[in-house]
């Protein structure tokens, strides 16, 4: 087996999936049948600068190329091989955001990421213009602030693009985005399967006369999954492998969002299917059969990696709270002398969890570590909050936060499911929160009130999600579409777990919920008096 693995790997019969994630990059070889055979990461953190959350183009280089590296060397361990070559390569990043360069290909101002609400009025009003929801994040309410704002930068603007757009273009050299990205930079008409013309010639008549361009001239070119998107040229080469060894002239995939390699990652890219991501950001996507009656804020509708319509639920804040109190225990356990391996401590207190109430004892949590749109809170407030007479233990403080974890994602899934009675056949979960077996998998089917299946490849997440795109360009049949691909060359034979929702459980969390709505006011007031 290894030396076919070797084999494979010396002939470049390989995809590489590149993501960049909140806090981590990841870098996943497979090989032809999409079985992953290295990895490497690398650990990064947003900088707060200038009241905006970003990463240096420093952080993005030096992350990309000590991911790669790792990943590199792990083929080295594995198989004695140093990598020269791969089949093709695709990157992936968080979605969105507001990257702006000049003519010089100068980054204008710092990157601005997913997680500002600096352009919540832009979006409103565009929204308002569109008759389409347009969320803070997305790049086309980054750009209308900018040029509202009256920033100096907007007049020198020749090009806009997203992170992994960024990073394609410097391995690449061309200006091209996947449409499942693309529908959150600007709106995509899902029939045309280009920037809706519409939509186009409102926002250029809004900003007539202020601006020296049109927004389609610095927009990046549409690609679809399957398409070519340029080759690795040799200056691309040597900004992901300083080292040398990596040969130009592989072919890359369209660069996509972290949303479309996670509908990927679970097979959720046919109608009536969906699935939930779940990490230091919670979002649920659901590929739709027909429009909405209405925009709402709290959906945003965005397209699958080829084109299809998806309402997508997107919350800022999943984990990171979480992981904070988990981490404070395990310095507890520090203090008493006991080292607890960090995934035995998250066990521990997922599965004592299981012992809690079902609706928390009473017990509430707001997760907000940055800004939630969903419910309208304007900045990061973490908060805890029990009544006097509230079942306070450990079992009903984790069930309390977890259940937290998917408090505002209910929100926006209820709209969909109850409202406008969208149907799903199967809803997928992966992500961080799924690596504990079955307790976030039964809080998500309690929240949703649908049945939720974990794969075993659910670990594997976005970055694998991405080097399958890669594999589809190189190895699909003529005209094969790519749900056909994930269904027979991917998934197929490939074990799930699948967890019904619990009654008692449901009718737990709708209780849980109802208590997150009425205490919305509290964490709202915490933001004006902690300033």
């Amino acid at each position: 087996m290894e030396t076919t693995i070797k084999q494979a790997i010396e002939q470049g019969k390989t995809a590489l999936g590149i993501e960049f994630g909140s806090t981590r990059i990841k870098a996943v070889l497979v090989d032809a049948h999409n079985a992953p055979i290295a990895s490497g990461s690398h650990e990064w953190e947003n900088r707060h600068i200038g009241n905006i959350w970003s990463y240096t183009l420093e952080d993005i280089q030096t992350g990309l190329q000590d991911a790669y590296r790792a990943m590199a060397q792990d083929v080295k361990e594995k198989y004695g091989v140093t990598l020269t070559t791969i089949g093709a390569i695709g990157v992936s990043a968080m979605m969105h955001g507001y990257m702006v360069f000049d003519k010089n290909d100068e980054l204008l101002v710092p990157f601005r990421t997913w997680r500002n609400n600096t352009a919540a009025a832009a979006g409103e009003k565009l929204t308002e213009l569109f008759g389409y929801h347009i969320p803070a994040r997305w790049s086309v309410a980054h750009l209308y602030q900018a040029i509202s704002d009256g920033e100096a930068h907007v007049k020198d603007i020749v090009f806009q693009t997203t992170l992994e757009g960024y990073v394609h273009w410097k391995l690449t050299g061309e200006k091209v985005i996947g449409i499942g990205e693309a529908s959150g930079m600007f709106p995509v008409d899902p029939a045309t399967k280009k920037y809706d013309a519409v939509m186009l010639q409102k926002f250029n008549d809004l900003v007539k006369g202020k601006v020296p361009f049109k927004v389609e001239e610095i927009l990046p070119k549409i690609l679809m999954a399957g398409d070519q998107a340029g080759v690795l040229t040799p200056e691309g080469a040597e900004f992901l492998d300083p080292a040398g060894n990596l040969q130009p002239g592989i072919p890359l995939c369209p660069p996509e969002g972290d949303a479309g390699t996670g509908m990927v990652a679970t097979n959720a890219i046919k109608k009536r299917t969906g699935n939930v991501s779940a990490g230091t950001s919670v979002f649920a996507m659901i590929v739709l059969e027909k429009e909405l009656s209405k925009p709402y804020p709290e959906i945003d509708l965005v397209t699958t990696p080829v084109g299809d319509l998806v309402g997508m639920v997107h919350c800022n804040n999943c984990t990171s709270d979480l992981n904070a109190w988990v981490s404070m225990f395990g310095e507890f356990a520090k203090e008493l002398g006991v080292e607890i391996p960090k995934w035995k401590l998250y066990d521990m207190l997922y599965f004592a969890s299981e012992k809690g109430e079902k609706d928390c004892g009473g017990l509430l949590a707001y997760n907000y570590v940055s800004n939630e749109h969903v419910t309208g809170v304007e900045h990061g407030r973490p908060l805890f909050v029990r009544k006097a007479d509230s079942n306070f233990n450990l079992a009903n403080f984790m069930r309390c936060h977890l259940y937290s974890a998917f408090g505002a994602l209910k929100v926006g899934c209820d709209i969909m499911l109850k409202e406008e009675g969208v149907k799903l056949d199967r809803i997928t979960g992966h992500g961080g929160l799924f690596k504990t077996e079955r307790v976030g998998q039964s809080y998500l089917a309690a929240a949703i009130g649908a049945p939720v299946t974990v794969m075993q490849t659910a670990g594997e997440g976005g970055a694998w999600g991405m080097a399958i795109l890669a594999n589809y360009l190189i190895t699909k049949a003529q005209g094969e579409s790519l749900a056909s691909y994930l269904e027979e060359k991917v998934f197929k034979g490939q074990e799930g777990v699948t967890i019904a929702p619990d009654p008692a459980d449901v009718a737990g969390f709708e209780q849980f919920a109802e208590r997150y709505a009425a205490g919305l006011p509290i964490v709202r007031e915490a933001v004006n008096s902690l300033k």
